[in-house]
């Protein structure tokens, strides 16, 4: 399957020709109004699901809390090359997330805010430099609608709000894709020159934007970027054009961006290359050593979940456009790029021996811009399909709604918060899908355009009231926040306290805020101290030699438990 040589326009511009279409139908509905309409609703869905309540929570899972604590360690020490938790070197992930992070603690502070902060803005980079991206190739509408759709996906949401590296990762390997596609021809169209001129930019770019990726997450960027690009000149037989990403401004560009910090954190550390590449990398990838074991078809559903709201629109459009793409046997340049991109990401990473949610975020942008254009240039085509697929998701998330009401009406009190939350967030995907489903059917175009404004309302309601819909599913803080406000509280010295029957996510969490690390307690300990625990087994935990006296401690509202550990004298 190639590109087919009666699509002239699409092989002199490397353009979509389905552009013309996007193109002809916005100058209908291209009003003041409109424009400022759009304008309005971008922002606001930008603002909302990318900016809003990045500090309502307190750090969660084991990964926010080490990376924070990493951050503020490099502050604290003004050492930026070695990251340290804990005062000991740790190369789980390059420097580029911490470097960012320590920087947002010394413009706003120590928060959870400023911590989360490079996620949401790298996010927001990514989703504009795709935009410019889709407006270049498929055109204004295929833009907007990206803007409006890939922000308000919850895979986007969510890791916008994680203080980790997997949106930084994401979003700079986005904008080098970004770049790579101006480098390889992609871009161009009917005001471009016919002779072509190196793009000195777009190469310098690419270079430091993909020396960016490698400094978040490791080598793992060069892979994606180079089977991308691999199987996109299989397909499109394009090989001379995909050998300009070699070219030495870009292989300069990235060197001088991601080489300093590994060969100076080499030099300090003897034992990087082993721990970081080799631990880290190789055998995270090809040995089940972490854990991490999932099934071959792990990202199927992962994808699906990311995708929501909009699941019945990403399986619509992946229908719809693997059913053109096999009736003309032909796509533009870029679509090849992206279907490429997204499709080497999942089958790379479904190989691995280690896998997590977070691993196939970088696929995600891709999957949405290929989804929003074929939502603008197949829509009219396929109306019917396309009304009866949403319909049906709004239908489902009803269901879902009604039965999650009739468990609320049957449980107690304390259970029914955390049922109705769920509720309420059905009948917001529901609503949303319903409004998509609608407003293909208006006319004129207009109002077909301006029902989207409707459509993601819902989503944004959903985005403010997230943290409530999170916190109301656990009994206590799943943050160690509330417990080391308690600790604090009561003038407990972090270094004479240890903990029990805690989860590891919390260990840490409560590290961070006592900038102490609070270690498990140790059945070999002679010396006793404070011991915090899930439970007022005390003495068995402790063992015989030890008495335990409880202490004041609020654990109706951190589930924990606080003795003072004696040893008993012999």
């Amino acid at each position: 399957m190639t590109e087919t040589s009666s699509n002239t326009s699409e092989n002199l511009t490397g353009v979509d020709p389905t552009r013309a279409g996007d193109l002809s139908a916005t100058k209908t509905d291209e009003s003041p109004g409109v424009r400022v309409a759009w304008a309005v609703l971008i922002v606001a869905t930008l603002y909302v699901c990318y900016f809003s309540q990045l500090g309502a929570l307190g750090f969660v899972g084991p990964d926010e809390p080490r990376y924070a604590w990493i951050a503020r360690a490099m502050v604290e020490s003004r050492n930026w090359v070695t990251p340290r938790l804990y005062g000991r070197p740790w190369f789980e992930k390059p420097a580029l997330y911490y470097w960012e992070a320590g920087l947002s603690f010394k413009i706003f502070g120590i928060s959870e805010t400023a911590a989360r902060l490079p996620s949401a803005i790298s996010a927001l980079l990514g989703t504009l430099a795709l935009a410019w991206l889709a407006w270049r190739v498929y055109g204004p509408r295929t833009a907007r609608w990206l803007l409006v759709l890939l922000p308000s996906c919850v895979g986007m949401i969510g890791f916008s709000h994680a203080a980790a590296t997997d949106m930084p990762f994401s979003a700079m390997l986005t904008m080098a894709m970004v770049c790579a596609a101006v480098v390889l021809g992609l871009t161009r169209d009917e005001h471009t020159p016919i002779l072509p001129r190196m793009p000195w930019l777009a190469l310098a770019l690419f270079g430091v934007f993909l020396g960016m990726a490698v400094l978040a997450k490791g080598p793992a960027a060069i892979v994606l970027c180079g089977g991308a690009v691999f199987f996109w000149g299989i397909f499109t037989k394009r090989w001379s054009d995909a050998f300009r990403l070699f070219h030495p401004v870009a292989v300069l560009a990235f060197c001088v961006t991601a080489l300093p910090w590994y060969v100076l954190c080499a030099r300090r550390n003897p034992d990087f290359f082993r721990v970081f590449i080799i631990e880290h990398n190789f055998k995270r990838y090809l040995t089940p050593e972490f854990q991490h074991i999932q099934s071959f078809w792990f990202y199927a559903p992962v994808l699906l979940v990311a995708f929501l709201p909009w699941t019945a629109m990403f399986v619509w459009s992946a229908a719809v456009g693997l059913r053109e793409l096999v009736r003309t046997r032909s796509a533009s340049g870029v679509t090849w790029l992206l279907i490429c991109w997204a499709g080497f990401c999942v089958a790379f990473f479904s190989a691995s021996h280690s896998k997590l949610p977070g691993y196939v975020l970088p696929a995600i942008p891709a999957i949405g811009l290929l989804m929003a254009h074929v939502f603008v240039a197949m829509r009219e085509r396929y109306h019917l399909s396309f009304r009866i697929a949403h319909f049906s998701a709004a239908a489902s998330f009803l269901v879902v709604f009604a039965f999650v009401g009739l468990v609320s009406a049957h449980r107690n009190l304390d259970g029914a918060k955390p049922v109705g939350s769920v509720a309420i967030l059905m009948l917001l995907f529901a609503l949303a899908n319903a409004i998509a489903g609608v407003f293909p059917g208006l006319s004129p175009l207009l109002y077909r355009e301006l029902g989207a404004a409707v459509a993601v309302v819902p989503i944004q309601i959903a985005a403010l009231l997230a943290t409530s819909f999170v916190t109301s599913h656990f009994l206590w803080d799943p943050s160690g926040r509330t417990i080391a406000r308690e600790v604090q509280r009561q003038n407990i010295p972090p270094g004479a306290l240890t903990v029990a029957n805690m989860n590891r996510a919390q260990e840490y969490s409560l590290s961070f805020y006592l900038h102490q690390e609070i270690k498990p307690w140790d059945t070999a300990s002679e010396t006793g101290g404070y011991l915090l625990t899930g439970s007022q087994a005390c003495p068995e935990t402790v063992g015989p030699n030890f008495f335990c006296e409880q202490q004041p401690f609020d654990s109706q509202r951190t589930g924990e438990f606080l003795y003072l550990v004696i040893p008993i004298a012999k």
